[in-house]
């Protein structure tokens, strides 16, 4: 019998989205393949600090969404860069935890999906799951995102960017003779509708604008579109592949956070979406070219507006999507054909294969 891959399942972390992820990770433990996978559950905390969980008792409240909590136990670890191998060591004593020869990094938001997770296991020299430091990084900020898609000749709506220190500045009715009424509110730099806002008034505007600050020092002002939502689901290295698209209908004004993870009636999904194979075939390519226009590998999920004239409008991606029962991700590809267990395994391939490709660049100068 071939040896079994040992996959570290690292999850929590210290963004907004720290539950989230702890819903995805438990999905993900719960179908991956013990037959060919070794497990090693690393769980982050709030403040940032590593410990090794054990897989009976890593959460606390696990079916209830609303109170998931990380068990918090005492073997505190750390990652150690530069070495080949024995990378995780214990904190307590001299040990090193088994070796790993893969992460599958379930962070979604802030310090887990913004690159900083991925330069840390890259500097470690330990192949990971999902996008690498420059596509986990431009597909946080949907700042950058949008101005590089844009760049590209990709169909994106009007928006408008406010740092910090220029908040004081905006007023509402020039973002409404810029963008149109209602507009959207975001930190640039967060996922899963965590501070989003929609504002058709002055004091929506300010409210909205406070608490996207909340989370970022930079916040974007976008237009309203009107149009289906559609999302898309892409899978693989060089040579990406897209899932069928399928469509979020909101029960509410938009799909907020409650209705992607606590409200199970908060959004119908239409998986796959009711759409002619022409237009089909157009949204996976405007998907895929998404994802190698923001240097993106592994997977990510692209979502876009849909217009009644068919005009296909791409909203942002996201280079970690949610791993939860009620996901769009995994539920897409398993409308394509692939299983959720046949899913993780091929991301943890994807993975591998990446490192080894990596692992083949030169990183020494030979002089002459």
């Amino acid at each position: 019998m071939a040896e079994k891959i040992r996959v570290g399942i690292l999850f929590g972390g210290k963004s907004a989205e720290h539950e989230i992820s702890l819903q995805s990770a438990k999905n993900v433990i719960d179908a991956i393949d013990r037959e060919k996978f070794e497990v090693t559950l690393i769980g982050i905390d709030k403040s940032g600090r590593w410990y090794l969980n054990d897989a009976s008792q890593f959460l606390l409240h696990a079916d209830d969404p609303k109170q998931i909590k990380m068990q918090h136990l005492q073997e505190e670890i750390a990652l150690v860069a530069g070495r080949e191998t024995q990378q995780l060591v214990r904190l307590s004593n001299t040990e090193t935890p088994d070796a790993l020869d893969v992460v599958f990094p379930i962070l979604h938001g802030p310090m887990g999906e913004d690159g900083t997770i991925q330069g840390l296991l890259k500097s470690a020299n330990v192949p990971f799951v999902g996008a690498g430091v420059l596509g986990s990084a431009v597909g946080m900020d949907k700042d950058v995102m949008k101005r590089l898609l844009r760049d590209a000749g990709l169909p994106i709506g009007k928006f408008h960017t406010v740092n910090v220190l220029q908040k004081g500045d905006i007023i509402f009715s020039e973002m409404v003779k810029k963008l149109g009424c209602p507009v959207f509110i975001k930190p640039a730099n967060m996922g899963s509708s965590v501070g989003v806002h929609r504002a058709e008034n002055e004091s929506e505007f300010k409210a909205g604008l406070a608490d996207a600050f909340r989370y970022d020092n930079k916040v974007i002002i976008e237009e309203f579109i009107d149009g289906r939502e559609i999302e898309c689901a892409v899978l693989g290295n060089e040579n990406p592949a897209a899932s069928l698209p399928g469509e979020i209908i909101p029960h509410h004004q938009f799909y907020s956070y409650e209705a992607k993870y606590l409200d199970e009636t908060g959004a119908g999904l239409q998986i796959p979406a009711e759409l002619p194979q022409p237009l089909v075939r157009k949204i996976q390519q405007k998907a895929i070219a998404t994802f190698q226009t923001l240097n993106c590998e592994g997977l990510a999920r692209v979502d876009f507006f849909l217009q009644k004239d068919d005009k296909i409008v791409v909203n942002e991606i996201n280079t970690m999507p949610g791993f939860t029962r009620i996901s769009m991700y995994p539920k897409l590809w398993g409308a394509s054909g692939l299983t959720y267990a046949a899913l993780i395994e091929k991301l943890i391939a994807l993975a591998i294969e990446r490192f080894e490709r990596e692992k083949r660049l030169q990183t020494e100068v030979e002089l002459l």
